[in-house]
């Protein structure tokens, strides 16, 4: 990470040339991406609700967007020959695809799921000794229902499974309020160094490669396009078949051998100081390995060399008998990593921050903002609105606005080193961000009287928030920042992939209430297993943390806090080095990936620092990119096995067919 104008030259020319024929959206692409909604959606219900066997809403690119793409791509040929006018070009596939990532998203674990499992737990958990009744007074009516029956019949089940609307309309357009401000300030933060990132540092967004290979030449007389018709894809597709199908075959005849999906090397350390290495487990990722293979070698070797030496952290603080549970801190060094790392990149882009904010301001009229997602003045005009109506809705619930001013900042903080890691690492991973730390930190850097101010309603509903920190909403900016890059390569006005965004937020939010709603009131929350998994269970622990802090203040935590201030000085120190020295072999953004998600991470990323390190060596650049195809029909291959087919067969297909679990988070 180093300043823009010491990599390339500096230029106010977007990457979307003046000339260019740029094109808008089509009402059939719309259409297409709505319907294609509702049907994921459903499926999503099913599938991860209703059964809980295949969370298909946690890869990146989530499942149901890849499986339409993939559908698309193979029906479009057809459709042609039928009709043009029925037809969608490349440009409305990738629409309908961006749609999916977002809309379809909003249906998944970290976002609805939690919100709907956390917000009405203190009115039916409550019993004397939790002390919950005491605390529901500081949930406003119009943030939760308070009628007893329409949350009863939440966790158990209506009568006839209908939906009491009445209870639940207004709290449901708040939260609807809550999101797209959110949503808009991260547009608009995304929107302001857009710039930066693609054209100053020309970052390469390697997600890309997936949508714009699959559809390249979609518009030819081939029944097939020339990504379905390499070899060296298909090759890659049928090692991750085969891996997925032994290990699927496996869990239902267990004679059949399997690779597995894992292998635990921490079971080799049984002696002290050693044991602190457990849990150290190397997992087979075929879609991080398939991604993987775009990331530079620096980050595949920084990822896992962070990750051991965080585990050697360990194993020295108990050779030195420090025996505090949590050592070494790995998830508090990751918040204080994105802390230093959110202010490298502000730093890193002031002068376009400067040029963006000029331009938004009329001081700047050499500044052509024409092709940017949306002009500069609106970029400011989202931030500030958003700003105001987030800070404004948490505020008249009952939260201090000292507290929500730090919680909304590290949130922030998070969304841009979350979307640079997606811009210049494209890691396929949907939680690689510092998830429950934002929430955290707050309680053990300032401790528990931070958040009594003569009564505990800002306590309240900031542990009701719990689901920003521990879900993963803020982590959607990476598709914002895809979604535009996809736009360009497709001569789709940026403008108009800005409306695709934004529409896929509303629409995605509002069928992902009404299914999560509907498997509620129909089933019993109660006797879900989702329920237990994504939002109560967690939020009846810390809403009895809550009430604890009235019989007892919890003090800031000393050790924790020293974690997160250490986090802050390596990342600090990193990008330090990197600025000093071109050749530095540790990128900083590997040790906020090492720290956050590294332990699923770590062990695909040495098989591709190995592979790339070989290839390289013995064919050099043209071997390298002869198998980038193979590589990436590794990730497809994954998605299309184990969430496409066998998603939809254990979905559909009844009990018998899920007893192997798929995880892509």
């Amino acid at each position: 990470m180093a300043e823009a104008t010491s990599q390339t030259v500096m230029t106010n020319r977007p990457d979307q040339e003046q000339g260019e024929r740029l094109l808008g959206l089509t009402w059939r692409s719309m259409i297409v991406a709505i319907v294609a909604t509702v049907i994921a959606s459903y499926w999503i219900d099913a599938s991860e609700v209703v059964t809980l066997f295949c969370q298909i809403t946690e890869s990146v690119p989530p499942v149901p967007a890849v499986g339409f793409l993939v559908l698309l791509v193979l029906v479009v040929p057809l459709t042609r020959r039928l009709s043009r006018h029925l037809s969608l070009d490349r440009r409305e596939v990738i629409i309908v695809y961006v749609f999916l990532t977002v809309a379809t998203s909003m249906a998944g674990p970290g976002i609805i799921r939690f919100l709907a499992n956390t917000i009405p737990v203190l009115f039916y958990f409550d019993t004397p000794s939790n002390d919950f009744a005491s605390y529901q007074q500081y949930m406003p009516g119009w943030i939760v229902p308070h009628d007893r029956e329409a949350i009863r019949m939440l966790y158990e089940g209506s009568e006839n499974g209908a939906i009491p609307w009445r209870p639940w309309a207004v709290p449901l357009l708040a939260w609807s309020v809550f999101f797209l401000s959110f949503w808009l300030i991260l547009l608009g933060l995304m929107a302001l160094l857009r710039r930066q990132w693609s054209e100053k540092e020309k970052l390469t967004y390697p997600l890309q490669y997936l949508p714009l290979e699959m559809t390249e030449g979609l518009a030819g007389s081939d029944l097939l396009v020339g990504f379905f018709r390499n070899p060296v894809m298909w090759v890659g597709f049928a090692l991750s078949f085969v891996y997925n199908v032994t290990n699927i075959v496996n869990a239902y005849i267990p004679s059949v051998k399997s690779l597995g999906k894992f292998y635990d090397i921490g079971a080799l350390f049984t002696e002290r100081p050693w044991s602190a290495m457990r849990p150290f487990i190397f997992h087979y990722r075929p879609a991080v390995i398939g991604f993987g293979y775009l990331m530079s070698t620096e980050i595949a070797l920084s990822t896992w060399v962070f990750y051991l030496a965080v585990k050697l952290v360990a194993v020295f603080g108990t050779a030195m008998g420090y025996e505090q549970a949590g050592l070494p801190y790995r998830y508090e060094q990751c918040m204080g990593a994105y802390i230093a790392l959110g202010i490298a990149l502000l730093w890193v882009g002031r002068n376009q921050l400067r040029e963006a904010l000029a331009k938004a301001l009329g001081n700047a009229p050499g500044v052509d903002d024409s092709a940017e997602p949306m002009t500069y003045r609106m970029a400011l005009i989202c931030l500030v609105v958003g700003l105001v109506v987030w800070l404004a809705w948490v505020y008249y619930a009952g939260m201090n606005l000292k507290v929500a001013l730090v919680y909304l900042g590290l949130l922030l903080i998070s969304a841009i080193v979350y979307a640079r890691i997606r811009a210049e690492v494209g890691v396929p991973m949907i939680w690689a961000f510092p998830y429950s730390q934002h929430y955290k930190a707050i309680k053990y850097v300032f401790g528990s009287h931070w958040l009594y101010d003569g009564s505990w309603k800002t306590a309240t509903i900031f542990t009701t928030l719990l689901f920003m920190s521990r879900g993963y909403f803020p982590s959607l900016v990476g598709y914002q920042v895809e979604g535009w890059r996809l736009a360009n390569a497709t001569k789709l006005r940026r403008q108009s992939m800005t409306w695709v965004l934004v529409i896929a937020l509303v629409i995605g939010y509002a069928i992902a209430m009404w299914l999560h709603l509907r498997s509620y009131y129909e089933y019993g929350a109660g006797g879900l297993t989702a329920l237990a998994g994504w939002g109560s269970g967690e939020a009846v622990r810390q809403y009895e943390q809550l009430t604890s802090y009235a019989r007892a203040q919890s003090p800031p935590d000393l050790a924790r806090t020293i974690a997160l201030g250490g986090g802050m000085v390596v990342a600090a120190l990193l990008v330090l080095m990197r600025m000093m020295f071109l050749r530095f072999p540790l990128h900083p953004l590997a040790y906020g990936m090492a720290t956050s998600f590294g332990h699923k991470l770590w062990g695909p990323l040495f098989l591709v620092w190995l592979a790339k390190t070989l290839i390289f060596r013995v064919g050099g650049m043209a071997t390298y990119r002869s198998l980038i195809p193979g590589f990436i029909g590794l990730a497809l291959g994954h998605f299309f096995t184990a969430g496409v087919l066998y998603g939809l067969v254990g979905t559909f297909g009844g009990e018998q067919f899920r007893r192997y679990g798929v995880w892509f988070g």
